[in-house]
């Protein structure tokens, strides 16, 4: 087989329209809600078959946490953007990709699948984060199954240990780096950077007798299961970064949702969120790429020299006769910068230490 190093081809709507009908959309989506049915009423801390090549992924995961425990961020303390050194750590992942994966897939294949692993962790320029970087760590687990380092049967370990694990590596560079959210609005009331922690947290607690969606609002629950389901840790998250207001002001959607009386309900309308609110925008579906793994023949295949500094291709035509790049809209993650959360909750400490919360400008 001959791998390739994977490129964008989503320029236009008609681009993304084409891509919802194919059959790497097909098979991505697939294998989300495939992982999604794997860990329906499982906690966190569930036993789990953990795999040898499962751990070796943990091993890469615990290596990048180590990256960011040996780069400090620099002295950036008039800004509550994203912190220079969070590039240090991403050229740092970049250089070492060959030894991180030489384990784990095929040397041919490394620079193709290395690409989707170094995507997972945010924008290098812009120092953000968001869904679409996101898509591309599940497009990396997707492209190891196709290369048979993982099976069907280590579905139920790559949710509740490799991507647990991936969420507190992101965290953890969230935290460090202040990384601001990817576009202006971040996740439309969900969290400023995930989506999907949701989407399988909904089917941890599926038939769960006691804890339903309404008990978000119940301090004392939140804190207490945290640590075994991941939806809860996601709003316990939010919490600590957001304290200035209720959840209701700072996250109607999560408000909305915690009205529904199930969270079969829950689950269902997560999967058809991801699907209407990620992977059919495209602001953040024209930075997905595909290769040989991940295939699609179909829109306009981006060269790097077609591309600004963020990535996105403002040309007047795209090589392609009457193609306009991104249907001349402006793409909305090229807005006005959002200031990390996390950087206006962390700033000013007192004597004691007790955290004291800089607002944000628009609080």
């Amino acid at each position: 087989m001959t791998y390739i190093i994977p490129q964008k081809h989503i320029v236009t709507k008609e681009d993304l329209d084409e891509f919802l009908h194919s059959s790497a959309y097909k098979e991505y989506i697939e294998y989300i809600v495939r992982l999604n049915d794997s860990i329906i009423n499982l906690k966190i801390d569930s036993e789990v078959r953990i795999s040898e090549n499962v751990q070796k992924v943990l091993s890469i995961l615990e290596t990048l946490l180590q990256y960011v425990k040996q780069i400090p961020p620099v002295e950036n303390s008039k800004s509550r953007f994203g912190n220079p050194a969070f590039r240090t750590f991403y050229d740092k992942v970049k250089d070492s990709i060959s030894d991180l994966l030489k384990p784990l897939v095929p040397e041919a294949a490394i620079k193709e699948v290395g690409t989707y692993l170094c995507e997972s962790f945010g924008n290098r320029k812009r120092i953000d984060y968001g869904t679409g970087h996101e898509a591309n760590f599940m497009a990396w687990l997707l492209c190891l199954e196709k290369l048979n380092v993982l099976s069907t049967d280590d579905d139920t370990a790559v949710v509740l240990r490799i991507f647990v694990k991936y969420i507190e590596l992101m965290r953890q560079l969230q935290f460090q780096y202040w990384l601001e959210p990817a576009g202006s609005h971040g996740v439309w009331g969900l969290d400023d950077y995930h989506f999907l922690p949701f989407l399988f947290g909904s089917a941890q607690l599926l038939d769960h007798k006691y804890i339903k969606p309404k008990s978000i609002h119940d301090e004392d629950t939140v804190q207490e299961f945290s640590k075994s389901y991941m939806y809860l840790a996601c709003i316990k998250f939010i919490n600590t970064v957001k304290t200035t207001a209720s959840l209701r002001w700072h996250s109607p959607m999560l408000d909305d949702i915690s009205a529904c009386k199930t969270w079969v309900k829950v689950n269902q309308g997560m999967i058809k969120m991801y699907k209407a609110e990620v992977l059919s925008k495209l602001p953040i579906m024209q930075h997905f790429m595909f290769g040989s793994l991940i295939h699609f023949e179909g829109g306009h295949p981006v060269t790097e020299d077609m591309e600004d500094e963020c990535g996105h291709v403002h040309m007047s035509k795209s090589g392609n006769e009457g193609v306009y790049a991104l249907g001349q809209e402006y793409p909305d993650c090229c807005g006005i910068p959002v200031p990390s959360a996390i950087a206006a909750a962390a700033a000013l400490r007192n004597n004691e230490g007790v955290p004291k919360p800089r607002p944000i400008p628009f609080d």
